[in-house]
């Protein structure tokens, strides 16, 4: 049997997760000696689409043996998947449930299983982070990312399902990006309400979004502003060692949650099902911890 070809198809290379997601795939590739081609779709639905359905309708000696892939749509691209298991191609979905799972595996033509975090207990784990925080209540500014996004909402599940009443949340929209959350923030401050809301904590769906909102309240004009928002807790969440845990340490962050990259392990169990016919299960789950640890953060109140 020859070297096993991969596409990896993430979102975009202008997010620290995203990045380590590729790297996580480079290693685990080399680890297991299979050839990988990773694509970022820039945030784009459709060329990520255009990307995955250019392989999947290569000529057949040219064709990935798999396909791994974290949508960027809301959709996790059902056709486009049933077109590469019909084809023999293997499909893992990373970070996202996908209702067409269940029943492209009982085709039993390829691998198809997803890899993902619980989103839910992510936003619980942020949620704890603020009430550990503002143990008396207070105003979060809220940054989410993409309104279609599963993985934003079940992080917003989780974090109204363990916030106390008297936590109010400001919810701004992003792109999973560091642009997209300063943007975010200058329009809110734009807005007279901005003016007139006392702010205690800023948190935001992921640490290049923490740190885009902080990139905006550094241009205020005024220093007394600037350094009324810049005081105030930041949390994010990814927490990978380069980036957010050392955000975390220099304390433009105040707490991360550590969220462990799965592109490897989509991979080895990729080459599991395919050296040995096992047959993955449906979805494996990745664990998540808060950073610092949530005794930690107590002491820092």
């Amino acid at each position: 049997m020859g070297k096993f070809r991969f596409l990896v198809a993430l979102t975009t290379n202008d997010n620290d997760f995203q990045l380590e997601q590729a790297q996580a795939a480079e290693q685990a590739a080399s680890r297991f000696g299979v050839s990988i081609q990773t694509l970022f779709a820039q945030n784009d639905a459709i060329t990520q689409s255009t990307q995955i359905l250019k392989a999947i309708q290569a000529a057949p000696e040219e064709r990935p043996d798999a396909i791994i892939f974290e949508p960027v749509g809301g959709t996790a691209l059902p056709q486009v998947a049933r077109a590469a298991v019909n084809a023999g191609i293997g499909w893992v979905v990373l970070n996202r449930e996908a209702a067409y799972i269940a029943e492209l595996r009982l085709t039993k033509k390829a691998p198809v299983f997803t890899v993902t975090s619980d989103h839910v207990e992510i936003g619980r784990l942020q949620g704890r982070q603020c009430n550990t925080l503002l143990p008396t209540g207070g105003t979060v500014l809220y940054i989410q990312g993409p309104s279609e996004n599963s993985a934003a909402k079940e992080r917003t599940l989780g974090m109204q399902e363990v916030k106390p009443a008297n936590i109010h949340l400001i919810i701004l929209k992003g792109q999973w990006t560091e642009e997209s959350a300063q943007k975010a923030v200058r329009s809110w401050l734009k807005l007279t309400t901005s003016q007139k809301t006392n702010v205690d904590l800023v948190a935001a769906q992921d640490d290049s979004m923490a740190i885009g909102a902080r990139k905006a309240f550094q241009e205020l004009r005024l220093d007394v502003e600037k350094e009324q928002w810049l005081k105030v807790p930041y949390l994010g969440c990814d927490g990978l060692p380069k980036t957010g845990q050392a955000w975390v340490r220099s304390g433009l962050l105040t707490a991360t949650i550590y969220i462990p990259p799965n592109s490897g392990q989509a991979i080895e169990m990729l080459v599991d099902a395919l050296q040995n016919g096992k047959t993955p299960p449906e979805r494996a789950l990745t664990a998540a911890s808060s950073f610092p640890a949530m005794e930690s953060l107590r002491r820092k109140k």
